[in-house]
């Protein structure tokens, strides 16, 4: 680390706290020249992820929309909103390890219907309904019959 005061590129650390609430570490360093102290931060480097959409368009990736789809399959049904919650992070956790930067939308919503299958079936069927887009009863009775 570079030293603010004269600029020597060496500096050993004293003292390593993380902050109140954990996303970053504070240090304090000494510089091996001068010999003045000062502090630095650290925090972990996000990358944004990219969610590539059925007309080719990018947004960002955003839980909260995957939520509101996810709350919405499982009105009235006995599905709690820690299981909901857990349910996102785990897709949200394998997303981010992927460590690809864009990931296509049909990967998150299959990601889901898997997730909620395990969870609550009419919830899986509703979800499926919009994710899927059908276009009469024929095709969605074909995908509720290939379910068993």
């Amino acid at each position: 680390m570079k030293c603010v005061y004269c600029a020597f590129a060496d500096s050993k650390v004293i003292d390593s706290r993380l902050n109140e609430n954990g996303t970053s570490i504070r240090r304090r360093r000494e510089c091996l020249e001068c010999g003045k102290r000062f502090t630095s931060y650290e925090t972990v480097e996000v990358v944004p992820l990219l969610v590539v959409k059925r007309d080719g368009s990018r947004q960002a990736f955003d839980p909260q929309k995957i939520k509101a789809g996810i709350v919405k399959a499982c009105e009235k049904r006995p599905v709690t909103m820690a299981q909901i919650n857990t349910l996102i992070e785990t897709i949200e956790k394998t997303l981010m390890n992927t460590l690809d930067q864009e990931v296509n939308s049909k990967i998150i919503g299959d990601m889901i219907m898997r997730e909620l299958k395990k969870i609550d079936e009419i919830s899986y069927v509703r979800f499926a309904a919009v994710y899927r887009q059908f276009q009469d009863v024929t095709s969605f009775i074909e995908f509720i019959k290939k379910m068993d």
